[in-house]
């Protein structure tokens, strides 16, 4: 996992700059009846992505593509080489490191094909679509607002060459106002948290400004306007991020620099509370499906959950649990990570010769994906994040704090976060606290039928009213 909330792979990754792409490879075939815009679901570990490729003929005469993944927020991906002949179609984007082949079945038209990437091969097929393909998000604000945004950049000086981009929503009126920094999941993450179609972030901040609170939302290290690098980084030096951004705040007259608290969603949840130790700027944290055990555990519960959602019998969540432990082991008790390296990598084949779908892989199609998982496990953040216990640190936070959870979250299991954060505020004698489990929200707080990963992008809303009114609510009684 590197997402607390979303523990799959996503194969797709949304730049916000990408290089031109070099000229589609044209051929024989006829293209205008193909043009247009073709979609199709990608099923990956339990959940669906839309891939959707939109084809269109170049000033040359050459067959041109772009690709979108919409339940991850990536559009306009640039293919670099596209052929349709002898009704075959192939294409292939670099900059992910993907292909995708199909034939046309001009009795349904649709093209049956699979989706190649990073050693893994996915069937997918595309059906024609009449027009752009669109979501509903009807919480999802449009411009004019009813406050001011504005485009902002600040540093971190405490970690040398990181830039922070983001957005600053200030209220109407003279202020000065409370604000909040709002503070990402795990992943490389865009201001507005972009995940599955959905932009919970803008939709919060939006709510929370409406409410007379100002909300500085920024792109994370290395992603969008900011710099640094993200992939070297852990929830520490993320910590500093947020920190960087109450200093921020603390210039800007507008803001009530006595009254700025943090938002942390996800693995936010652990780095709000790193973060208020070190300030004295920090005036409340509020913990959105925030862990409240050690990485660990989170991930072992996750993964049954997860599996158990799948429909997954018994046998095969006790396969995963016992590789998950296996793997584990060698990541907390080898520190070398060049060392960890080399053993990680025979025992991800060893696990890999013993489960079914592996076994169908090519060779090279079974190392592309070991490394991939290698480099996961093996790198700074998951180091970090395994073994680290956020209870320590929740005992010494005297700031109120307000940690919500959904009852389907299947992520960050509300049963077992939730009584770990109370237990640990309590055990520090904060005085100010406030931990409610939300009926039936699941990890992005919409409202849901299972929790399940794969309903997220199906779902229109983003983000539950009452909990947002809960949020708002318990910062302005905090910001008296």
């Amino acid at each position: 996992m590197r997402h607390l909330r979303s523990c799959i792979l996503l194969l797709l990754v949304a730049a916000m700059v990408l290089p031109a792409a070099a000229p589609a490879t044209a051929d024989n075939g006829s293209y205008a009846s193909i043009v247009g815009t073709w979609m199709g679901p990608l099923a990956v570990m339990g959940t669906q992505l839309r891939i959707v490729f939109n084809l269109s003929v170049a000033d040359d005469g050459s067959l041109q593509a772009t690709l979108d993944s919409p339940d991850q927020g990536a559009n306009g991906i640039p293919v670099d080489t596209a052929t349709y002949e002898d009704g075959i179609l192939k294409l292939g984007i670099n900059s992910i490191n993907g292909e995708y082949e199909g034939t046309l079945d001009t009795a349904s038209d649709e093209f049956k094909g699979q989706w190649k990437q990073s050693g893994m091969t996915f069937e997918l097929n595309l059906k024609r679509q009449s027009g752009a393909i669109k979501d509903n998000r009807p919480q999802e604000p449009r411009e004019p607002y009813p406050y001011k945004a504005e485009e902002v950049k600040y540093v971190n000086k405490m970690s040398a060459g990181v830039e922070l981009a983001g957005t600053l929503t200030i209220p109407e009126g003279t202020g000065p106002f409370p604000a909040v920094v709002l503070i990402t999941g795990s992943g490389a993450e865009d201001r507005n948290e972009t995940v599955f179609g959905h932009r919970p972030f803008l939709v919060l901040a939006d709510y929370l400004t409406r409410q007379g609170i100002a909300v500085l939302r920024s792109d994370d290290r290395g992603v969008g306007g900011s710099t640094g690098d993200y992939a070297t980084a852990t929830s520490e030096d993320f910590a500093t991020d947020a920190l960087a951004g109450v200093e921020f705040l603390q210039t800007r007259p507008e803001i009530d620099g006595k009254h700025i608290g943090l938002i942390g969603h996800s693995e936010g949840g652990i780095i709000a509370p790193m973060a208020a130790l070190q300030s004295d700027h920090v005036a409340f944290i509020v913990l959105l499906a925030g862990p409240g055990v050690n990485g660990e555990e989170i991930l072992y519960q996750q993964g049954q959950d997860i599996l158990r959602a799948m429909g997954a019998g018994e046998e095969a969540m006790k396969a995963q649990l016992d590789s998950q432990k296996q793997i584990f082991t060698v990541v907390k008790t080898e520190k070398d990570p060049a060392a960890a390296e080399s053993i990680l990598r025979k025992l991800m084949h060893e696990i890999a010769s013993t489960q079914p779908d592996a076994q169908k892989m090519t060779k090279e199609e079974l190392d592309a994906q070991i490394e991939v998982q290698l480099g996961f496990v093996n790198s700074p953040w998951f180091r970090f994040f395994l073994t680290y216990d956020p209870a320590p640190t929740l005992s010494k936070v005297q700031v109120p704090v307000l940690a919500l959870n959904g009852s389907l979250d299947l992520q960050v299991n509300p049963g077992v976060n939730l009584p770990a954060i109370e237990q640990a505020l309590k055990a520090g004698g904060n005085q100010n606290y406030t931990v409610k489990e939300l009926d039936g929200l699941n990890h992005l707080f919409q409202h849901a039928t299972t929790g399940a990963v794969s309903e997220y992008s199906q779902i229109e809303e983003t983000f539950a009213e009452e909990a947002m009114a809960l949020i708002a609510g318990w910062v302005k009684t905090h910001s008296q």
